[in-house]
């Protein structure tokens, strides 16, 4: 089996194309269980976030895990195959690790060096835990890519790279705010966004982790108010007591229900919206009517996919719109910080002890059966002997049984200590068949080894995301 990803993001294919590929949790869901269905897979995962959509899976066949993997994608995304299929990248084995692992250190996301995109891998490998979808393969891939980004943010300065889609986002809606047109090319820090936001009124639409991210980075910025709208009122509830309760932002901070945003929007100053809303959650009729008799500009950071806000804000006085859009075209012209050299270097280390720790794995259950079958083998002499010598005593017996058990042992040990060693380093996958082939091991048995072995594994990654 060989893992395999399919997929499209923010470097594959134009917003339009990913708003309408985007998946509901139930599609995600229904996509891992018919991957697994498919001849091809054995194990599936998603990564699914605003810009990205990844199908990962263990496969047996390159070319018909290709096709099934990326036929999954067009029916459960809405999006029709031959319109797909321009946009969709495939990456195998090693290619495949390394571009999870990329992903990880936010090499690969909208603005380089984000760490949002560790929380969403998290929730990916979860997924996949809790359907039974992940198997030992993915287990380990995820988890050794949690590990990977986690090394690259603490040993590199990656995070100066650039900066979290919401505080991209505020910052080019400060560079619109300066120039009035919303396509500044100047760099905003975050002295420039506190001062900027510093006194007004903010409408926060949805309760989720980017617009949780984004209330708390506002409140920070010193706003006079913060307002949560969702659609369950429970998580708007939740949102307003951390950002108010004591050890939190300290900021004025208020829920409404979703009826009311209309109402909230012709007061607001900055609204940021990221729901997981199938339609426009601000339509253009809204944003033009609380547009009207302003003295001041409407902001608005759109940062959901699909799209929540009417892109015809765009067009309208008085209305400085940034969304995903207009900030994949910002972060294409983004400097590259020297710190992304070493995380490379990191990933490609990493890459390499990943695919010597899985191909180590592999010739595992086999070494396991042939030390099964050693001692079957001894088991076996030895009983014949107390046939033939009925009368030795216990402390005879064990000394004999002893001994020949040592014997088998140092004869197995040198050539299973290097057969490992050599199954670790790239083509070795050949050697477990080698090894099979010259003891005449039973396929069955070496099999039973390995499902027993996945089975404890799975056991033991549960809950370790």
């Amino acid at each position: 089996m060989s893992l395999l990803v399919v997929g499209l993001s923010h470097r594959s294919a134009p917003v339009s194309v990913l708003e309408r590929a985007s998946l509901s949790g139930d599609a995600r869901a229904k996509l891992l269980h018919d991957t697994l269905a498919a001849e091809p897979a054995a194990e599936g995962a998603v990564l699914a976030t605003c810009n990205r959509i990844e199908l990962y899976a263990d496969v047996d066949k390159f070319h018909a895990g290709v096709a099934e993997l990326s036929t999954l994608l067009a029916q459960h995304s809405g999006v029709g195959l031959e319109e797909l299929t321009p946009y969709l990248y495939v990456h195998y084995e090693d290619r495949a690790v390394h571009h999870l692992f990329s992903v990880a250190c936010g090499l690969d996301s909208m603005v380089v060096g984000e760490g949002q995109i560790l929380g969403q891998i998290k929730d990916a490998l979860a997924v996949g835990q809790d359907l039974h979808t992940a198997g030992r393969l993915l287990n380990d891939l995820f988890q050794q890519a949690l590990r990977v980004g986690k090394r690259a943010h603490s040993e590199t300065g990656i995070d100066r790279a650039g900066q979290s889609l919401v505080t991209f986002g505020l910052q080019r809606l400060v560079e619109g705010a300066g120039n009035g047109t919303g396509t500044g090319t100047g760099a905003a820090h975050g002295t420039d966004v506190d001062a900027w936001a510093r006194g007004k009124r903010a409408l926060v639409i949805g309760a989720g982790s980017m617009s949780s991210l984004a209330a708390a980075t506002l409140a920070r910025s010193g706003v006079a108010e913060i307002v949560i709208a969702n659609r369950t009122a429970a998580r708007a509830d939740r949102l307003v007591e951390i950002l108010t309760e004591a050890g939190g932002t300290g900021v004025a901070a208020r829920a409404v229900e979703m009826v009311a945003v209309g109402d909230e929007l012709t007061r607001a100053d900055i609204v940021v919206s990221c729901t997981g809303a199938t339609g426009l959650v601000l339509t253009g009729d809204e944003i033009e009517t609380a547009a009207q008799g302003r003295t001041a500009p409407l902001h608005l950071l759109d940062l959901a996919m699909p799209r929540d806000i009417d892109a015809a804000a765009h067009r309208m006085p008085g209305v400085h719109l940034v969304d995903i859009e207009s900030l994949a075209e910002a972060s294409a012209d983004a400097p590259m910080a020297a710190d992304v050299d070493q995380v490379r270097t990191i990933v490609s280390d990493e890459v390499a002890a990943f695919g010597a720790a899985q191909r180590a794995a592999h010739i595992t259950p086999t070494v396991v059966a042939l030390r099964a079958m050693a001692a079957g083998v001894v088991a076996g002499e030895v009983a014949r002997l107390e046939g033939r010598l009925p009368d030795l005593d216990d402390k005879q017996r064990a000394e004999i049984t002893q001994t020949v058990r040592r014997v088998v042992d140092k004869l197995l040990h040198a050539p299973t200590v290097r057969v490992k060693q050599l199954a670790s380093e790239p083509g070795g996958a050949g050697y477990a068949d080698a090894l099979r082939t010259l003891f005449d091991l039973d396929p069955e048995t070496v099999a039973s080894v390995s499902r027993a072995d996945l089975n404890d594994g799975d056991v033991k990654n549960r809950g370790r995301v």
